[in-house]
């Protein structure tokens, strides 16, 4: 609670700049900024509305509505009260200068009696505004977004509507082994030094396991770089608090993430935190910015390495690639205008898709329901691949279209040739996630004497054919 006040009067010190410079309206949905979360101005005019979608993610976060508008009825009299002292004190003051004026000094010496203690109530007003204000932004700050009338609606998992599939699975003459076995047979991964060096969750690569991790991250770079114009960049593998309410992993999921310290001073623990995605600090790279509608769309490609303490929550001490705490991935960003977020999003999980096509592996594309939907989303897409040893298929890409919900949390706005301030669209996307790439390539590629073929487009990166032991 304490975090979620602090940002929401960070939130409060923004928007008063903002109201300020008066922010024109946002495109997405038609209404104006206020609260640096959903749109305040959406959940006052149209709230059936916004509980019907948020009821629709089956959480209970439909519930927190009426404390939002209750504190925003109060916050909304106790600025008309603030308005109308003011007025009150400017009308009274020039009344105290015609006195004086009039040698009524006595007169006068009441009415700026009158004033002080105007002033003294306004200045209590104004705490109690700043009060109301944090009460309010610590709710919206735990508002996930609206799910996209085209989401199915569905509770769990199981109720996401497959969307395409692509090739079949892989059908071997022999017994299929597991990437455990394959990874000790080839000397690819080492589970038990990775165990002794860091604990469970977290991997070791050897030799061609090495090798293989850096192909792989070379190659999609390249992929999407050259093919499907991406910029790449390198971004810090640590962020802000910031930056993870920006793109809406904070406050909700804050006892998930990795806090990192200097040193032995425990009083900067929180100041900086492992990112859970390069989607983090990718995303956040134009907050509090104004870019020009021609800079548009601007789409990111960067490979990180990714930390996410809650993969060891259930079953990470079990052997293998499938839950870690730290894995690769090359993800994909884009900032685009609104009226194009959604073919961009389908470009997007093409881009994903095309990855797995090349490298000869069978995957399906499923499209997420409302109640398996991430935080920050408004329609996500997973593509799952699959993996032969596991028998199961293996999520390696989601890719989300958040619509304005992390362009309002980060102000970032674009300015259109008519001189209006909008909010962009933020997309993310896996393009994609190693280690369960890694599985399932080599689950998929493994031959009958324990070797494993390299796909073609990844022999000049790897610069072999095959991997024996």
């Amino acid at each position: 609670m304490a975090f979620c006040l602090k940002m929401a009067l960070h939130l409060r010190r923004i928007r008063i700049e903002r109201e300020r410079v008066r922010s024109s309206p946002c495109c997405g949905r038609g209404f104006f900024y206020n609260s640096g979360v959903l749109d305040i101005k959406l959940i006052r005019e149209k709230s059936d509305f916004v509980r019907q979608r948020l009821a629709s993610r089956g959480a209970g976060d439909e519930k927190l509505i009426d404390g939002i508008l209750q504190s925003d009825d109060q916050r909304r009299k106790i600025l008309a009260e603030v308005e109308a002292l003011k007025s009150q004190r400017n009308k009274v003051s020039k009344e105290i200068g015609a006195l004086m004026g009039q040698k009524k000094v006595e007169e006068a010496e009441a009415r700026k009696k009158e004033t002080r203690e105007m002033g003294d109530r306004i200045t209590e007003l104004d705490k109690s505004v700043a009060a109301v204000d944090a009460e309010r932004d610590s709710l919206m700050l735990r508002l996930p977004n609206l799910p996209h009338e085209s989401v199915v609606q569905g509770k769990t998992a199981e109720d996401n509507p497959e969307v395409r599939v692509h090739g079949t699975k892989a059908n071997h003459d022999f017994k299929s082994k597991s990437h455990v076995e394959l990874c000790e047979s080839l000397k690819l991964v080492d589970f038990a030094r990775a165990a002794k060096l860091s604990g469970s969750g977290f991997l070791l690569y050897t030799n061609w396991g090495a090798r293989l991790e850096r192909a792989l991250i070379q190659f999609l770079l390249d992929l999407h770089i050259t093919q499907h114009e991406y910029t790449e960049v390198s971004p810090p593998f640590m962020v802000g608090e910031q930056c993870m309410v920006g793109v809406g992993q904070f406050p909700k999921f804050k006892d998930q993430y990795y806090g990192v310290a200097e040193g032995g001073d425990a009083a900067n623990l929180g100041k900086l935190y492992l990112i859970p995605t390069a989607e983090t600090p990718v995303a956040n790279i134009h907050r509090e910015e104004i870019l020009t509608e021609k800079q548009l769309p601007v789409r990111y490609c960067a490979y990180t390495p990714c930390f996410r303490g809650e993969a060891g929550a259930a079953g990470v001490g079990t052997r293998g690639m499938i839950r870690v705490h730290q894995f690769d991935k090359v993800e994909l960003i884009k900032i685009v205008k609104p009226e194009h977020g959604y073919d961009e999003l389908e470009k997007m999980v093409g881009n994903a898709e095309k990855v797995l096509q090349l490298l000869g592996l069978h995957y399906r594309v499923i499209m997420l329901c409302t109640g398996d939907m991430g935080f920050g989303s408004a329609k996500t897409y997973d593509i799952e691949v699959w993996a032969p040893g596991q028998g199961s298929y293996l999520e390696v890409s989601s890719c989300s279209n958040c619509e304005d919900f992390q362009s309002r949390r980060m102000n970032l706005r674009f300015k259109t040739e008519g001189g209006e301030n909008k909010f962009p669209h933020i997309l993310n996307g896996s393009g994609t996630a190693l280690a369960r790439l890694f599985v399932a390539l080599i689950e998929t590629h493994q031959q009958a004497d324990g070797s494993v073929k390299i796909p073609e487009a990844l022999q000049p990166y790897l610069k072999t054919d095959r991997i024996t032991a």
